[in-house]
C-alpha cells in the first residue's frame, strides 16, 4: 500500500513538472533562443518519446534556423506511436509549407484539424502561425484560424498578436496596429504586441516612435532578446556606448552565434576600443579558420589605422582585397587603401589606382567630387597635367560648389599640358560664365596664341582685342598694365609681320606706350618700324 501511494504521488508531481518542461522549450522559442530550444526539446523528446508536442517544438527550433533536412530527420525518426498525433501532423505540415509544398501542407493540416475537431486553440494556433510565417502560407486561413482559436481561448494576447502578424502578411498595417494594441490591452506585459508595434514604426523610419515601442517592450519584459537586439542595431549608428551596452544585454538574453561574434567585433570598432577588436576579430578567425568572413581582416586593417599603424592596416587591407569578392568591395574601402598607400609614400600609381576605383562605384556626390579633386592633385604633382585636366573636368561638370578657381585651374590643367585647343575651349567657358573678369580672354588669347605660333592665321587676335575691351572697364585690375602691354604688343607684331601694316603696328606700339610709358622694346620697335615706313614712302616716290 505504500508503494503505490508513493507511486501516485510521483506520477501526480510528475504531470506539472511535464507541463512545466514544455513551458520552458517554449520560453526559449519565445525569446528566440532557438539553439537553447533545440537542445531543451531535444532531451524531452529521449526523455518523452510520446510527448508529441515535444516534436514539433524540436522541428520548430529547426526549421527557424533554417535546417529543414534536420527538422525533416526528426519527423522521419519520431515513435510510431505519436505519427498520428495532431502534433505531428503539425510539424511535417510546417515543414511542408516551408518548402512551397503547399498542398502537402494542406494534407497534414487538415489531418490535425480533424483529430482535434478544430478546438484545440494550440493546434489552431501553431497551423496559423505556420501560414503567417512562411512564405508559401495563406493570410487569410492564417485569419480564419486564428478567430477560431481566440473563441476557445478568450483574451489570448500571443493569438491576438499572431492575428496581428497575419494582417500584416495581408499588407494591412492599420489592422495589423488594431490587433496589437488590443493584445496589449488584454495583457499590458506581453513583450511581443510593443515589439510588433515598433517594428511597424520601424519600417516607416519613424525612430521616435519605434523607439518608444521597443523600449515598452523592454518595460514589460527586459530578457526580450528581439527587441534589446533592435536597441543595439540602431544605436549602432548614433551612440556606439550605448549600442555596446544593449548589446551586452541581449548577449546575456540570446543565444552564443558565430554572428554574434561579429557584431561584438564590429562594435568595439565603433566604439574605438580598436585593441578588443583587434583581438575579437583574430579570435573568430582562429576558430572558424577558413569559414572565417574575410571582413574581420579589413576591421583588423581599419583597427590599425585607428591605432596610427599605416603599414600593419595596409598589410591586413592587402589580404582583404585578396580574398574577399569584388562585388563585396566598397568605395571607402578603395578610399582606404589609397590613403595608407599615400601616407606610406609606397607608390603613387596604387594610391591613384584605388581613388579611381573609389570614384567608379561612389554613388554619394560630395564624396565622388572629393576622389575627383584628390586624383587631380596627384596627376598634378606628378606633372601629368593632361591627367589633372580629366579629373579637374570631373570635378567641375555638374558640381554646386565648383567655383570660378575650380574654372580657371581646368583650363590651366589643358594649357600646361599643351592641348591648346582643350584650354581654349575651358576659357571660353570662363569667358561666357564670368564675362566681367579678364582671367578667361587672357588665358583664351594664350592658348589661341599656342595654337597659332608662327601667327599665320591670326587665331589670338580676337581674343587679344576682346581683352583689352575688358581690362579698359576695369583698369584699376592688378594685371592691367601688364596684359594690355602683352595684347597690344600682340597684335602689334602681328600686323608688322604678317599683314605688313607697319602704321597699324606702330598705332599698337604707341598704345602700348600709353599704358607703359618706359617700355623700351616699344619705343625700339616703333624707331624700327618708322624707317620701314620711311623706306616704303622713299620707295613709291621714286617709282614716281
Amino acid at each position: 500500500m505504500k508503494k503505490l501511494f508513493t507511486a501516485s504521488i510521483c506520477l501526480i508531481i510528475g504531470i506539472p513538472a511535464l507541463t512545466q518542461t514544455l513551458e520552458e522549450g517554449k520560453k526559449h522559442l519565445y525569446y528566440e533562443r532557438y539553439q537553447s530550444a533545440e537542445q531543451h526539446f531535444g532531451k524531452l523528446v529521449q526523455q518523452q518519446p510520446g510527448l508529441a508536442e515535444a516534436w514539433y517544438g524540436l522541428t520548430l527550433a529547426h526549421l527557424y534556423q533554417e535546417e529543414p533536412a534536420k527538422a525533416a530527420g526528426i519527423l522521419y525518426n519520431a515513435p510510431p506511436s505519436i505519427r498520428d498525433d495532431a502534433w505531428h501532423a503539425a510539424a511535417y505540415g510546417r515543414l511542408m509549407l516551408s518548402q512551397g509544398k503547399k498542398d502537402s501542407a494542406a494534407g497534414f493540416f487538415n489531418h490535425a484539424l480533424d483529430k482535434t475537431r478544430e478546438k484545440d486553440p494550440a493546434i489552431l494556433e501553431a497551423i496559423a502561425r505556420a501560414h503567417v510565417e512562411t512564405e508559401a502560407g495563406d493570410a487569410a486561413l492564417a485569419l480564419e484560424l486564428t478567430a477560431k482559436a481566440l473563441k476557445r481561448d478568450k483574451k489570448n494576447a500571443a493569438l491576438k498578436t499572431l492575428e496581428g502578424d497575419a494582417h500584416l502578411k495581408a499588407r494591412d498595417g492599420s489592422a495589423a496596429y488594431a490587433a496589437y494594441k488590443e493584445a496589449i490591452e488584454w495583457d499590458g506585459n506581453y513583450a511581443p504586441a510593443y515589439y510588433k508595434i515598433g517594428k511597424i514604426f520601424s519600417t516607416q523610419k519613424n525612430k521616435e516612435l519605434y523607439l518608444e515601442y521597443f523600449n515598452k517592450a523592454l518595460e514589460a519584459d527586459a530578457a526580450y532578446a528581439p527587441a534589446l537586439q533592435r536597441m543595439y542595431v540602431h544605436y549602432f549608428y548614433y551612440d556606439p556606448a550605448k549600442a555596446l551596452e544593449y548589446y551586452n544585454q541581449y548577449a546575456a538574453n540570446s543565444d552564443a552565434s558565430p554572428q554574434r561574434d561579429y557584431e561584438l567585433a564590429d562594435l568595439y570598432f565603433v566604439n574605438k576600443s580598436y585593441d578588443k577588436a583587434i583581438e575579437k576579430a583574430s579570435g573568430i578567425m582562429g576558430i572558424q579558420a577558413e569559414k572565417a568572413e574575410p571582413r574581420l581582416l579589413k576591421l583588423i586593417g581599419y583597427s590599425y589605422a585607428g591605432k596610427g599603424d599605416t603599414s600593419r592596416a595596409l598589410s591586413f587591407m592587402q589580404q582583404y582585397f585578396l580574398t574577399e569578392a569584388d562585388s563585396n568591395f566598397l568605395a571607402k574601402d578603395y578610399r582606404a587603401m589609397a590613403e595608407f598607400h599615400e601616407a606610406l609614400s609606397a607608390s603613387p600609381d596604387s594610391a591613384m589606382l584605388y581613388y579611381t576605383k573609389a570614384a567608379s562605384i561612389e554613388k554619394d556626390s560630395a564624396a565622388l567630387f572629393e576622389y575627383y579633386k584628390k586624383l587631380a592633385g596627384l596627376y598634378g604633382n606628378r606633372k601629368d597635367f593632361a591627367g589633372q585636366a580629366k579629373w579637374l573636368g570631373s570635378y567641375y561638370r555638374n558640381n554646386e560648389k565648383a567655383t570660378n578657381v575650380d574654372l580657371f585651374n581646368w583650363g590651366l590643367a589643358w594649357y600646361r599640358a599643351e592641348d591648346y585647343a582643350m584650354a581654349d575651349s575651358v576659357f571660353g567657358m570662363y569667358v561666357t560664365k564670368y564675362p566681367e573678369q579678364s582671367f578667361g580672354y587672357y588665358w583664351q588669347a594664350r592658348s589661341n596664341a599656342a595654337r597659332d605660333k608662327e601667327m599665320d592665321s591670326g587665331l589670338a587676335v580676337p581674343y587679344y582685342q576682346a581683352l583689352v575691351q575688358a581690362l579698359q572697364k576695369d583698369t584699376t585690375n592688378a594685371n592691367y598694365r601688364n596684359w594690355m602691354v602683352e595684347a597690344y604688343g600682340y597684335m602689334a607684331v602681328y600686323e608688322a609681320n604678317k599683314d605688313k601694316d607697319y602704321e597699324e603696328a606702330i598705332g599698337y606700339f604707341q598704345k602700348v606706350l600709353s599704358v607703359d610709358p618706359d617700355n623700351e622694346d616699344a619705343k625700339k620697335y616703333i624707331a624700327v618700324l618708322e624707317k620701314s615706313v620711311k623706306t616704303e614712302s622713299d620707295k613709291e616716290a621714286g617709282n614716281r
